[in-house]
């Protein structure tokens, strides 16, 4: 029997046409987010009210595509069940798959403009996951930090203020901490934006 644990941090790629074409119908979307419990077909067809034999085929697809994956087999009723589970919580889209398409912000000349916040942000996604894909499967664990925080500016002048000083004080710590010369040393893209915070519902207008 193989555990059937599932990280909760685990992110998969999704890097072929297979695997885009799951993540964009419907219903092996719904399979996907029924999965994170491992279940049969059977199981499967009861929870979702959808043919056995109609869930088995997109479960064929899904397991091709690399999305889920077998846990157990067992005898039930002289028939042989499979138990799969979805092999991620959350999946994103390889850049490598997109080729042009890819949002890349060496290619948006304003660096405090919304869009390449977005590209930056997009990059880091795809590339984290990739680098985490690559960790697991060597065993090792990737080195990452994340901080937030939120900040109420009184005025657009102390946004500009701020950002000034965070760039000044983020130069002199590169420059402090970074060893390029280094033979042994490793790389670390470190990126920081802002961006208006989410205000929440409270059902006003």
């Amino acid at each position: 029997m193989v555990n059937q644990a599932l990280n909760t941090e685990a992110v998969g790629v999704v890097a072929d046409r297979e695997g885009l074409a799951a993540i964009l119908s419907p219903l092996k979307r719904k399979m996907l987010e029924s999965l994170g419990r491992p279940d049969s077909a059977s199981g499967l067809s009861r929870r979702l009210g959808v043919p056995r034999q109609k869930i088995n085929y997109h479960l064929r697809k899904l397991e091709e595509a690399g999305l889920v994956e077998l846990v157990e087999q067992k005898m039930r009723r002289g028939c042989l069940e499979r138990i799969v589970r979805v092999t991620a919580r959350a999946f994103v889209v390889s850049p490598e798959f997109l080729e042009g398409l890819a949002a890349d912000p060496e290619t948006i000349a304003d660096d405090y403009s919304s869009a390449y916040l977005v590209a930056a942000a997009a990059r880091m996604v795809r590339q984290v996951a990739d680098q985490r894909e690559k960790s697991e499967k060597a065993g090792q664990r990737l080195a990452t930090f994340t901080m937030e925080s939120e900040i109420a500016f009184q005025s657009p002048a102390d946004f500009n203020a701020f950002t000034r000083e965070l760039a000044e004080k983020m130069a002199r710590l590169s420059s402090k901490y970074d060893r390029s010369r280094s033979g042994s040393s490793r790389r670390f893209r470190v990126v920081v934006g802002a961006h208006p915070a989410a205000k929440k519902d409270t059902g006003s207008i």
